[in-house]
C-alpha cells in the first residue's frame, strides 16, 4: 500500500524512546447514496477537549488481517457489513503522549448489509455519534477542524485521505460510465 503522509506530532512534547507501533485500519464507508461515514468524537482526556470528525477503524488485532479488522472495526462503529472498493493508502503519523507510532491503512469500501453497531467501551466513551454526509461535506468538516491539539493531527491524518478516496472514486465512476 502506498504511503500517503508520514506525520509528526507538533502538538504535544516530544519523547525520547522508542515508540510503541500500532497497526491500525480505517476507511471511508459509501452508502447506497454515495455518502461518507464519520464519526464524531466529543470527550475531554488526557489530549484536552475533543470535538471533531474521524473516518470510522481501529486497532488491528492479533491474529486478524488487516481485511478482517477492517470488517470488524467498521461494524463495530457503522454498523455495516462491508464490499471493499480499493486501497487509499497507508499515513504513518504519531502520538507523542502515548509515545506510540501509528500505521493507518485507509481503504474505501461499500456498506452492505445494516447487521447493527457494536461499540467497544472505549467507542462508547469517545464517539458521540455517527454521521453521513457527502464527500464535499466531510471535505468541508475536515477543513473546519481546530488547528490546534489532536484535532489538527487527525487534520492532517485524514483531509489527504478523504482527497485521495474522492479521485479514486471519481476514477472508477468514470471507468464504469465507459464500460457501459
Amino acid at each position: 500500500m502506498k504511503i500517503i503522509n508520514h506525520l509528526i506530532d507538533d502538538q504535544y512534547p516530544p519523547f525520547k524512546e522508542e515508540p510503541n507501533v500500532r497497526e491500525i485500519v480505517r476507511a471511508v464507508v459509501l452508502n447506497s447514496n454515495d455518502e461518507v461515514a464519520l464519526t464524531h468524537l466529543l470527550a475531554d482526556d488526557m489530549f484536552g477537549h475533543r470535538d471533531y470528525y474521524e473516518l470510522p477503524g481501529g486497532g488491528i488485532e492479533e491474529g486478524e488481517s488487516r481485511l478482517e479488522a477492517l470488517q470488524r472495526e467498521i461494524q463495530e462503529e457503522v454498523g455495516y457489513t462491508i464490499k471493499l472498493i480499493g486501497e487509499i493508502g497507508t499515513v504513518i503519523d504519531y502520538y507523542n503522549l502515548l509515545k506510540r507510532e501509528n500505521h493507518n491503512h485507509y481503504y474505501l469500501v461499500r456498506a452492505v448489509d445494516y447487521v447493527g453497531r457494536t461499540p467497544t467501551e472505549n467507542e462508547l466513551r469517545l464517539i458521540d455519534k455517527l454521521v453521513w454526509v457527502t464527500l464535499e461535506q466531510a471535505i468541508r468538516l475536515f477543513n473546519a477542524h481546530p488547528d490546534s491539539g489532536l484535532a489538527k493531527l487527525v487534520k492532517a491524518r485524514e483531509l489527504p485521505v478523504l482527497l485521495e478516496a474522492k479521485r479514486i472514486y471519481q476514477e472508477k465512476l468514470e471507468h464504469d460510465n465507459l464500460s457501459h
